[in-house]
């Protein structure tokens, strides 16, 4: 009865063989000698069939892992879940990222030896569980014959720091949840202020090399390098990077994502690549961040996408590559590729008087404000891990800051739809030579609040002199600006705890703790005009 319950939550077909079969604790060696373990699920008396791997940092007797293995296997199809190498009993030592291809590799050769497996191998998962399909599906031969990628990416580099900067809040609060959550009452299933607490306040603590202990009072390995690996060319990082490999993979894909989610540029970038060199895949983009609203489409696009490529059933392929919702229109929209052809990339300017316009200034223009890292602009929303400080907020009290520059547009005569790629061009000048530069775009109502709809940060090149041409990427957005709305468009020196500070003196990020203010020049001018490049669907481009 709750299976059934579960499945008409989820919006799931009825299930085809609701008597299943659960072994726990397979034993899987791996060539080194370590031993992980595994639960099986299948229906009861089935002989060798597919299999589904799941694998899992997270523990494989969770509720996600198990109810997603449930669900497949009442429908056909045999998974299992495998606990990641040093978590919940799996031997060795948990080193994040650095070991899923060997293992990954290795558990499904064994999985292929197996009389209760006929040979052919899927995979399936979001974040993490997502990377460990990434790095098996582009190395593996015989290939796999699907994989179901949700909030994940091929590489996560780019996501530990976007445009340079490192990730403080989004960075410390996973490496918090892998240090406790063995030890953690019920998993850490419950809500716990006093735990949420302490790490909040550790991410003001310095330096960030540092920021595990005094956010969980232990040593997080994770967290160490991260921070000690942050600068633009570590080779740290260069083996975790399966996106080079990963378009010569022939493996069919499916992807779901949200619009707040933390990895989003990052799967586009996947989704791009693989359509571009002709391999199937497709993808579904929701209101959703890193959330259970993803893990719910997840769950779904999982069924039919597997189903299709293991048990046959090909009905739920007709769908269109790409199917996205556009924001405060209530409307799902179906697309050929990414980003829409109906999407016209279109500049709008930062005016003088703190203005906004679709044509160049026909003026001077130049804005200053202070960046001090001892008393950092702070930033609400957006695409982060904590789900209680993420997605849309009410952005008032930020653009009240001295340091905060803010150019607001007229109100819109009509809806003004955006699809695609958000990028900006600021040009910009800083009296140490150091700085970090935070755009953000934002939705006023007739009532005059402002909430943010996409970001994003670059830093600038250590020891920059005179004006610098500052290429920031924003999130990809799907977004309706309603009638009577306005435009607003926020430039800052830094947007904390979300991202680290940038300390102003050029020390590595693991180790910065001395501070030093940084004055900004920001210009908008004929000769250095400042812009963001906005993707308007079917070139639309309303007064602003």
């Amino acid at each position: 009865m709750l299976s059934r319950l579960f499945d008409r939550f989820l919006g799931l077909p009825e299930a085809t063989t609701p008597d299943i079969d659960v072994a726990r604790d397979l034993r899987v060696p791996m060539p080194d000698g370590v031993v992980l373990l595994a639960d099986r699920y299948r229906p009861r008396g089935s002989g060798a069939m597919p299999v589904v791997l799941m694998r899992t940092p997270y523990g494989k007797h969770k509720f996600d892992a198990k109810g997603t293995a449930r669900v497949l296997a009442r429908r056909g199809m045999q998974v299992v879940v495998q606990n990641a190498r040093g978590t919940f009993g799996s031997g060795g030592e948990f080193t994040a990222f650095h070991q899923e291809k060997a293992d990954g590799l290795a558990t499904a050769a064994w999985l292929r030896e197996q009389p209760w497996c006929d040979g052919r191998l899927a995979m399936a998962g979001a974040s993490y569980l997502g990377y460990t399909q990434w790095a098996v599906g582009p190395y593996l031969d015989p290939p796999l014959e699907a994989m179901c990628l949700g909030v994940t990416a091929s590489e996560f580099r780019s996501t530990f720091y976007p445009g340079g900067v490192f990730a403080l809040n989004n960075l410390l609060t996973w490496a918090s949840l892998i240090g406790t959550q063995e030890t953690a009452p019920l998993g850490g299933l419950l809500p716990n202020p006093r735990f949420d607490s302490r790490v909040r306040r550790a991410m003001a603590h310095v330096p960030i090399g540092t920021s595990d202990v005094a956010a969980i009072r232990t040593r997080v390995p994770f967290l160490r390098e991260a921070a000690a690996h942050s600068e633009a060319g570590d080779a740290f990082w260069v083996e975790t990077d399966n996106s080079a490999a990963a378009v010569k993979m022939t493996t069919p894909t499916s992807m779901v994502t949200g619009w707040w989610d933390l990895l989003l540029p990052a799967q586009l970038r996947d989704f791009t690549a693989l359509r571009e060199a002709g391999r199937r895949s497709r993808i579904v983009i929701g209101p959703w961040g890193h959330d259970l609203g993803a893990m719910r489409a997840l769950l779904s696009d999982e069924v039919s996408w597997l189903s299709a490529h293991l048990l046959g059933d090909t009905a739920q392929l007709q769908r269109a590559p790409v199917r996205l919702y556009l924001q405060r229109a209530d409307r799902w929209l179906d697309f050929d590729e990414w980003p829409p052809p109906q999407s016209v990339p279109t500049p709008l300017y930062l005016l003088a008087h703190r203005g906004l316009g679709w044509d160049p200034p026909d003026e001077g223009g130049t804005d200053t404000f202070t960046y001090d890292p001892a008393h950092p602009t702070r930033s609400c929303g957006g695409a982060l891990l904590d789900m209680r400080e993420s997605k849309q907020r009410d952005n008032r009290d930020v653009e009240a800051r001295p340091d905060v520059l803010v150019h607001t547009g007229t109100p819109l005569p009509r809806p003004l739809d955006l699809i695609g790629p958000v990028s900006a061009t600021v040009h910009v000048r800083t009296d140490t030579g150091h700085g970090d530069v935070f755009v953000r775009l934002c939705d006023v109502d007739t009532a005059g609040v402002s909430r943010n709809v996409t970001d994003g940060i670059l830093r600038l090149p250590a020891g920059s002199e005179g004006v610098v041409r500052a290429e920031v990427e924003l999130h990809p957005t799907a977004y309706r600006f309603r009638r009577g709305h306005r435009l607003r468009v926020q430039v800052a020196g830094g947007a904390f705890p979300r991202y680290a500070r940038n300390h102003g003196t050029g020390e590595p990020v693991g180790q910065a703790v001395r501070t030093r203010p940084t004055r900004f020049e920001v210009f908008h001018d004929t000769e250095h005009p400042t812009s963001l490049t906005l993707p308007v669907f079917e070139g639309r481009r309303p007064p602003v």
